[in-house]
């Protein structure tokens, strides 16, 4: 069976592209794993957050939950984790103290700004098997199936939880 077919017509859950998808996420992502742990002290769902807020910062915390793809339970924690930390701020919204402003502070730009170069770093790694040709057909590839899945998940009549892949 071709490869091209294992992806049309999966036969098992290791042909599954969401299944290969997320083995490749969850291999790799370790790296990212142990990084933010081991050296700054963070979870790789902290690290979600500071990098979401570094593109939205002051943004409400619930839509941060949106951008993170995150439920707000799990937003929330992560946080209140943050600014114990001190590389967030919360603000509470004038018109309604229940929703909060979220900001980073310069030691969370600073651990940000220190994290980020790294885990470009392990994306070069991870993609330079890869040819030019490869990564520019692969980023067509990726376009192509996100912009397919936002159609499925408008089209879906069934209530979906925000997305959290549990790290």
């Amino acid at each position: 069976m071709h490869l091209s077919d294992r992806v049309s017509d999966p036969q098992r859950q290791g042909d599954l592209l969401l299944y290969r998808l997320h083995r490749i996420q969850s291999t790799a992502g370790r790296l990212v794993v142990q990084l933010c742990e081991s050296t700054f002290g963070i979870t790789r769902r902290e690290w979600r957050v500071l990098s979401v807020l570094n593109e939205h910062e002051g943004v409400l915390s619930s839509v941060l939950a949106e951008h993170a793809m995150l439920d707000r339970a799990r937003t929330s924690r992560a946080l209140t984790s943050l600014a114990a930390k001190k590389l967030v701020t919360r603000q509470p919204r004038p018109s309604d103290r229940r929703e909060v402003h979220v900001f980073l502070t310069d030691e969370g730009r600073r651990v940000y700004g220190q994290i980020l170069p790294r885990v470009m770093a392990i994306n070069r790694e991870l993609v330079s098997s890869l040819t030019a040709l490869q990564r520019q057909q692969l980023d067509e590839v990726i376009e192509a199936l996100q912009a397919q899945a936002g159609r499925m998940l408008a089209a879906s009549k069934v209530p979906l939880a925000p997305l959290d892949s549990g790290d």
